[in-house]
């Protein structure tokens, strides 16, 4: 802990803010104990384990370290080691220590700075600690030692760090970011459109109009690392990108590319120098070192002694890499190191620097004058997709086979392709792979991604330091933003829209906290709206004054979840509304992706007579939707085989190859006169369908192959559909069809899409 002089009045102060911190642990173990979905019985039986376990001297060494003003992490090992030794009851699977400790470590922290005792002792040990750093770079070891920069570099981020990601035991960590790293395109941006849903979610790719008034409305997109090549142009750049679309990712790589090299090479290259700008403004916050440089000599990691890096600066033989603009919550922070980022720029013009931010929220203007230029970072494309399933199946303990090719069948044959082009979800859908196939459990993955999407960017505490939060007290896990955004998905839906004005909106979300007890509810309405937009990347607004999801999938989902709630939980809904519920929508397209969801995330008996009540519909008129909604719908489900539906709508589908409808023109057209000069006489037609589509005849065509290729996808693993289908190719008359059921039959053992070797 902090040293204390024996007797030292804050000797109670300490030992008050020790119970604090103990009593965050505890919740911090319940917090992980309940997202296990343990039930509060069996909870308490851990939580009794736990009380003997943070008595234990090894736990309370550890425990007190946080206290250090140099610590800067806990032996989670070691903590795993003294639970051990209790044989206390067997923790879940998903359950992390290393997450918990370094929670604890922000809790413990935030604890002594709300302390007015405490507070300055601990400001004083870091000075202290920074001073002695300070003295030991320019004193003793004044050598730029850039093999020690260089491991540390490696150590720090030459693995992917997806503990927060990955609950399943699994050593994702050990992956190296060099070998799964997907080279992604850049579009160049001038500012935010608003022209449109779909172009409100990047960057409009227009050029400066001052700079070239003639600019393209649409860049050609270029390699991300092509643009950032040491000595390519621009040397000043600002990378824009969606959360989780790989910005620290980029950064990360480029750092640890320079660090790869032989020992020998390194003086010759470009030094990278890598801030989180999150980091440097809690410097800044407490009136440390204000220039970069300096930061980097007091703490970047390996120590980098202030005189050689300047040099290096003078000269252009370095790269400042400055990640995280947007993670800056205090406006004043903001622009003073914005200020501080043109300083650099005008004091060291050789040296290249990249920014990365978020898109939504920025405002380039101050940037744009100091001459960078702006690059949206553009989303994963089929190839690249492929290629990093491909990487990401190369690497020992994972069933590469049989795993890679599900992943590749759940990424490009489903709904969720959508999702996957996101690098951060695309990862999630690998790991989450591991163990469930993706199409099948797409609720699920839904979940996962919104879990990722609404807690873990905030979870990893950079949220906590927005001064609007600690105003309004305002802190919500990722369960409460989910209840909130299933009442707004399951409004806008049920309002066919796919959008809720911005009052509407506002007034769902004061509600809410209301419910929640929190105060001033309306203004945090409006912060939650904003965290919403901007950290969560759920909502996004229209003009002139709406919002609606940035994914239609997650309003989907959302609104599917809303009508299972209100069935499951609050009994809003019995089942027959929730059967009158499927007979009204499922003649609306806009409904099928809801209604299977909903199947999914209801127990099997239930869906069965849902498909019962699909199965008895009168769908002829819209080629037989009902019966293509129940095989989907059936496909949601994981153990059909009890289903009595299964095999009977099999049946159903199966007899549709035969569908036949009679055409609607029987009769020879009289064609007007003034028509008979466009057709030269040899040449005038004497069948309709020659001029007319033969729609009936065409549309049947449609509902033939989709039957075979529902069969194909919802019922491959049974053995009578490889018989069916194998008859349908050699005998069906319609060639369409024997080719659609060729098709299929080859994808049943389709070889992967890549080769693993």
């Amino acid at each position: 802990m902090l040293h204390l002089p024996e007797g030292d009045p804050l000797q109670q102060d300490l030992k008050e803010a020790y119970g604090k911190a103990l009593k965050e642990f505890l919740g911090l173990v319940q917090q992980e104990l309940e997202d296990a979905d343990y039930e509060p019985a069996l909870i308490r039986q851990y939580l009794t384990a736990l009380k003997q376990f943070v008595k234990d001297p090894t736990v309370v060494r550890i425990l007190s370290h946080a206290f250090e003003a140099d610590c800067l992490q806990l032996d989670s090992r070691l903590l795993l080691q003294a639970w051990e030794r209790l044989n206390p009851p067997v923790l879940p699977e998903s359950f992390n220590w290393d997450q918990v400790s370094r929670r604890y470590l922000r809790k413990v922290r935030a604890i002594v700075q709300e302390s007015d005792g405490l507070r300055p002792i601990f400001t004083a040990a870091l000075q202290a600690e920074a001073v002695d750093q300070f003295r030991y770079q320019t004193d003793l070891s004044p050598d730029f030692d850039l093999g020690r920069y260089a491991a540390s570099l490696r150590e720090q981020y030459g693995h992917l760090q997806l503990d927060a990601l990955a609950s399943d035991g699994m050593a994702y960590s050990s992956l190296p970011l060099w070998r799964i790293f997907i080279s992604q395109t850049v579009r160049e941006c001038w500012g935010w459109s608003d022209r449109g849903s779909d172009q409100l979610k990047s960057f409009s790719p227009e050029a400066s109009p001052e700079a070239n008034p003639e600019a393209s409305s649409e860049a050609e997109p270029i390699s991300v690392l092509q643009l950032l090549a040491p000595g390519a142009a621009p040397v000043k750049t600002v990378i824009l990108g969606n959360p989780g679309s790989g910005k620290s990712s980029l950064l990360q790589y480029l750092a640890v590319t320079w660090a790869r090299q032989p020992l020998r090479d390194l003086p010759a290259s470009a030094l990278p120098l890598l801030i989180e700008l999150y980091r440097y403004a809690r410097v800044l916050a407490t009136g440390g070192q204000s220039d970069f440089l300096t930061f980097m000599h007091q703490n970047a990691i390996g120590r980098l002694n202030q005189h050689q890096l300047q040099q290096r600066h003078q000269s252009g033989a370095a790269v400042l890499m400055l990640d995280g603009l947007d993670e800056i919550f205090d406006p004043l922070l903001r622009d003073a190191a914005i200020s501080q980022i043109h300083r650099f720029t005008l004091e060291y013009p050789l040296v290249q620097v990249v920014v990365t931010s978020r898109g939504l929220g920025y405002n380039p203007q101050r940037l744009r004058q100091a001459g960078f230029r702006h690059f949206m970072l553009q989303d994963l494309a089929d190839d690249q997709i492929a290629e990093f399933i491909q990487r990401w199946h190369h690497f020992p303990g994972l069933d590469r086979p049989r795993q890679q090719e599900r992943l590749q069948t759940a990424v490009f044959d489903s709904p969720i392709r959508e999702l996957a082009g996101n690098p951060l979800l695309l990862t999630l859908m690998a790991i989450l792979n591991r163990h469930q196939e993706l199409p099948r459990d797409r609720a699920e993955l839904y979940h996962q991604a919104s879990r990722v999407l609404l807690h873990q960017w905030d979870a990893e505490g950079k949220l906590l330091e927005d001064p609007e939060f600690k105003r309004f007290n305002l802190i919500l896990d990722y369960r409460d933003k989910q209840a909130i955004l299933r009442q707004v998905a399951y409004h806008m839906q049920t309002d066919s829209s796919d959008s809720i004005s911005h009052s509407h909106l506002e007034t769902l979300l004061s509600d809410y906290l209301k419910s929640i007890e929190v105060d001033a509810a309306r203004g945090a309405a409006r912060l939650l709206l904003r965290q919403l937009q901007e950290r969560n990347f759920m909502l996004y607004p229209l003009p002139p004054d709406r919002y609606s999801f940035v994914h239609r999938s997650f309003l989907e989902y959302f609104c599917a979840w809303e009508i299972v709630w209100q069935f499951k939980e609050t009994q809003q809904l019995d089942f027959a509304e929730l059967r009158e519920l499927f007979m009204r929508h499922w003649p609306d397209p806009s409904w099928h992706e809801i209604l299977r969801l909903i199947c999914g995330l209801l127990e099997a008996q239930f869906v069965g007579q849902l498909i019962e009540v699909l199965q008895v519909q009168e769908g002829e008129s819209v080629q037989f939707a009902h019966l293509f909604l129940a095989a989907r719908c059936l496909g949601e489900v994981r153990n059909r085989a009890k289903l009595d539906q299964n095999l009977t709508l099999l049946t159903q589908i199966q007899a549709l190859v035969h569908y036949q409808r009679e055409p609607l023109y029987q009769f020879q057209p009289e064609f007007p006169s003034e028509f008979s000069s466009e057709f030269p006489s040899n040449s005038q037609p004497t069948r309709p369908e020659i001029l007319f589509f033969d729609e009936p005849t065409l549309l049947a065509r449609q509902v033939r192959l989709q039957a075979v290729q529902t069969v194909a996808a919802i019922w491959p693993h049974l053995p009578q559909t490889q018989s069916w289908l194998q008859v349908q190719a050699n005998q069906h008359p319609d060639a369409n069809l024997r080719e659609a059921a060729s098709e299929a039959l080859s994808l049943l053992h389709k070889p992967l899409m890549i080769s693993m070797n």
